[in-house]
C-alpha cells in the first residue's frame, strides 16, 4: 500500500470526483482513477460506488477513508519533525479559527506573534467548530479553536469561558430584565447559526435540559445578520456575552441567560499524542501567557 493512492483516494472522497481530486494532487484524472483501482485490488474491496459523475463511499471505504487520514496526518507529522531536527523549515503555523469571536479573541495575538516570530508563515481557516475538529484530526491544520467539551481524541488549553446572553428586539415582553431564564424563552422562535456551529449544540442542549424544544425559524453563519433578524422581530438570538456587549445595537437587548446556565467555553485543540511544531507550541504558550496576564 503506497501513500500517494491513499492521497489519491483521500481527496477524491474530499473532492467528491475524481477530476477534481486530480487538481489537488496535481496529476490527470485517468492516473487519480489508475490510484484507486490500484488500491481498491490490493484490498480486495470496492472502496467507491460510482453513479455517473458521483462517487460515495462503500462501507468499506469508510473505514479506509478513516484509516487513511490518520496514516497521512503521521506522515505529515514526520515530514515536520524531521524538517525542523535538520533546520529545514522556516516555520508554517496552521490555524483553524470559528467564525465567532475571531476579532476578539485571536485578532490581537497574531501582531505579537508575527514580530517575536517573523520567519513563521500563517496560514488561516475559517470554518464552523465541528469541520475543524474534523481538519484538525485528518492534519489539515495544526491547531483548532473548539468550544467544550471535545472528544477524548483531542488535548486542549483553554482560551476563554463566557456565558451566554438571549438577543431580544425592541417591545419584547421580558426587555430590560438583567437575567432571564431559558425556560421563560421557549414560546419564542428562535434564530440559531447554522450547523456546523457547535454553539447550536450548547443552545438546543441547554433547552432540552430545561424541558422543551425550541422553534427554529431562521439560521446563518453571520452574526450582523442575526443581529438584523432580531432587530425585524423574527424571533431571539444568542451571542456570548463579550460579543453580544460588543455588537450592540438600538433596537436590540440583551441579557444574561440562566436556569441553566449556557457557557460558551472556548479552547485551543489538537490531536492526543500527536506532532506539534515548533510554531504551534509557540503559539500556544503566546496564547497561555497572555490569558494569564488577564486572569
Amino acid at each position: 500500500m503506497e501513500l500517494r493512492t491513499l492521497r489519491a483516494f483521500v481527496e477524491v472522497v474530499r473532492q467528491g470526483g475524481f477530476s477534481e481530486a486530480a487538481k489537488v494532487v496535481f496529476t490527470t484524472q485517468s492516473a487519480v482513477s489508475k490510484a484507486v483501482r490500484q488500491l481498491e485490488d490490493e484490498l480486495g474491496l470496492p472502496l467507491l460506488n460510482r453513479i455517473g459523475h458521483r462517487t460515495t463511499l462503500t462501507d468499506a471505504g469508510e473505514v479506509v477513508y478513516r484509516r487513511a487520514l490518520t496514516i497521512l496526518a503521521g506522515r505529515d507529522d514526520l515530514v515536520a519533525e524531521l524538517a525542523e531536527m535538520r533546520g529545514l523549515s522556516r516555520g508554517m503555523l496552521r490555524l483553524g479559527l470559528p467564525p465567532i469571536g475571531n476579532d476578539v479573541l485571536f485578532a490581537p495575538l497574531f501582531a505579537v506573534f508575527r514580530s517575536r516570530y517573523p520567519g513563521i508563515e500563517i496560514k488561516l481557516v475559517e470554518q464552523g467548530a465541528k469541520r475543524l475538529e474534523e481538519m484538525v484530526l485528518s492534519g489539515e491544520v495544526d491547531l483548532g479553536a473548539s468550544l467544550l467539551p471535545v472528544p477524548e481524541v483531542f488535548e486542549w488549553q483553554s482560551v476563554r469561558r463566557e456565558p451566554m446572553h438571549v438577543l431580544l428586539p425592541a417591545g419584547h415582553s421580558l426587555g430590560g430584565r438583567k437575567t432571564v431564564p431559558l425556560a421563560g424563552l421557549k414560546d419564542n422562535p428562535f434564530i440559531l447559526f447554522e450547523s456546523g456551529f457547535a454553539l447550536n449544540g450548547v443552545i438546543l442542549g441547554a433547552c432540552h435540559a430545561a424541558g422543551f424544544e425550541p422553534d427554529i425559524v431562521a439560521r446563518s453563519s453571520q452574526i450582523n445578520f442575526i443581529i438584523e433578524l432580531v432587530a425585524a422581530g423574527l424571533g431571539v438570538g444568542f451571542l456570548p456575552r463579550m460579543i453580544a456587549e460588543q455588537r450592540s445595537r438600538a433596537g436590540v437587548g440583551h441579557a444574561l441567560v440562566i436556569e441553566p446556565s449556557m457557557d460558551w467555553d472556548m479552547a485551543w485543540i489538537w490531536r492526543r499524542g500527536g506532532y506539534l511544531s515548533h510554531a504551534a507550541r509557540a503559539w500556544l504558550d503566546l496564547a497561555r501567557d497572555r490569558q494569564s496576564s488577564k486572569s
